[in-house]
């Protein structure tokens, strides 16, 4: 019978015309190994943040232990986070030859082993170095992880894909500080780190077992020209450029906020036991929700509106959490968490799009930052709180959200200006014609 489009008759046992959504072999929602791959990466953003972030809880405890101050004690935190924004690049430089899944597992293992012997540090010293090279171990995650959803799973999903790994990192984030919290009320700070430790190693185990195997992934080389070629290129970016300095700003008001939240909330009038303040971080739960949501607020929003929302909403939660009043400090550090997790989100995935090429190094320099800023914002949060208290942490989150809003303004400035280039040279030629 004639096709009523064309005329042309039906070939009996032909195949129906495949869209290229339906033969291409990226994971996505609803196919076969998605959830796998999910749960998977969710299980590795779990184990990393949970060791990440191991002792954020435990500052206090760890100061009266060790009988030095917040920002001596801020180290073990900022020790980590600073090594892996120092690794990040040259391993993910090793997962371009060695391949994603390779490198993440690798680095899992090396920072749960390290994690079952971080409780037995002597002394302040061996805690913060081994809480660096755990920190480095721990670099291979996130850059692999980004560039390994960026080649196996479909562009429509890809936000959303890397939303469900960011929520793994908030519930991480919140699990290992509530665990910590509550196993060191009861036998110590170092009994928290084990159980944390412990818990790594079950996360790891799990991504390795479910994880499916990279269908995409072409090794490269390990030639130095070629990365710093690579490198350079990403950094003369400015749109990559100003993702990565978004992200940092973002963290350096999280890492501020929740190293010294602790020190907050143990001190008067609130008084609080260190189950009680490890608790506290089940507004982390926010997070987990708010990153989720990312792909939606894109879509509602654009990137610039969604990145306004966030800021916003951090800016509210600071504000709030001035309040010596323990219902509007929690409320605070939910708009706190709900913003951080939003922004990260929106700035990681648009930095897996906006690069064509490196995937792995302009994610990796995305995480560089990203860290440097946690590692920054804990140093220098501890920092301005002994000097002014929770108002100077709250200062330099709001002097730092002020910097991403900046951004943001200079970034839809100048793509207005890129806009207008075609329309004002063609204006030009036509009055040059004529």
């Amino acid at each position: 019978m004639p096709s009523a489009s064309t005329g042309a008759p039906t070939t009996v046992g032909a195949l129906p015309s495949q869209s290229p959504e339906t033969t291409d072999s990226r994971h996505a929602p609803g196919l076969p190994g998605y959830r796998r791959m999910s749960f998977a990466l969710f299980a590795a953003g779990v184990a990393t943040f949970a060791l990440l972030y191991s002792t954020q809880a435990l500052l206090p405890a760890v100061s009266d232990d060790f009988g030095v101050t917040a920002s001596a004690a801020s180290w073990t935190v900022s020790a980590a986070t600073g090594a892996l924004a120092l690794c990040v690049l040259p391993l993910s430089a090793l997962s371009e030859r060695f391949g994603r899944v390779r490198l993440m597992t690798v680095s899992l293992v090396v920072a749960a082993v390290i994690g079952l012997l971080v409780p037995f540090a002597p002394s302040l010293e061996w805690l913060v170095a081994l809480r660096a090279v755990q920190g480095a171990a721990l670099a291979g995650v996130p850059a692999s992880a980004m560039a390994y959803l960026a080649e196996e799973v479909r562009p429509k999903a890809l936000i959303a894909a890397i939303g469900l790994f960011v929520a793994g990192n908030s519930i991480g984030g919140m699990s290992g500080r509530i665990v910590t919290g509550w196993v060191a009320q009861l036998w110590g700070w170092r009994a928290g780190l084990a159980a944390v430790g412990l818990m790594a190693v079950v996360c790891t185990v799990a991504c390795r077992l479910l994880l499916p195997k990279a269908r995409h992934f072409v090794p490269g080389s390990l030639n130095p020209r070629e990365l710093a070629r690579t490198v350079r290129g990403h950094l003369a970016d400015p749109l990559l450029m100003r993702l990565y300095a978004i992200g940092a700003l973002f963290m350096t008001v999280f890492g501020a906020v929740y190293t010294v939240i602790g020190y907050r909330l143990v001190e008067a009038p609130f008084s609080l036991p260190q189950g009680i303040v490890g608790s506290i971080f089940l507004v982390y739960l926010v997070g987990t929700v708010s990153s989720a949501a990312a792909g939606k607020l894109v879509g509602r929003l654009g990137r610039r509106g969604a990145l306004y929302l966030a800021v916003g909403t951090t800016t509210a939660g600071l504000l709030l959490s001035l309040a010596d009043s323990l219902t509007a400090v929690l409320l605070g550090l939910v708009l706190i968490t709900a913003g951080f997790f939003a922004g990260h989100a929106v700035a990681s995935s648009s930095v897996s799009r906006t690069a064509k090429t490196g995937r792995a190094q302009a994610s990796a320099l995305y995480q560089s930052a990203y860290y440097l800023g946690s590692s920054a914002g804990g140093t220098l949060g501890a920092i301005a709180f002994h000097s002014g208290g929770w108002a100077g942490t709250v200062l330099l989150g709001l002097l730092s959200v002020l910097g991403v809003v900046s951004i943001t303004l200079y970034g839809s400035y100048a793509a207005r200006a890129q806009e207008r280039r075609p329309v004002l040279a063609a204006a030009t030629a036509t009055a040059v014609r004529h």
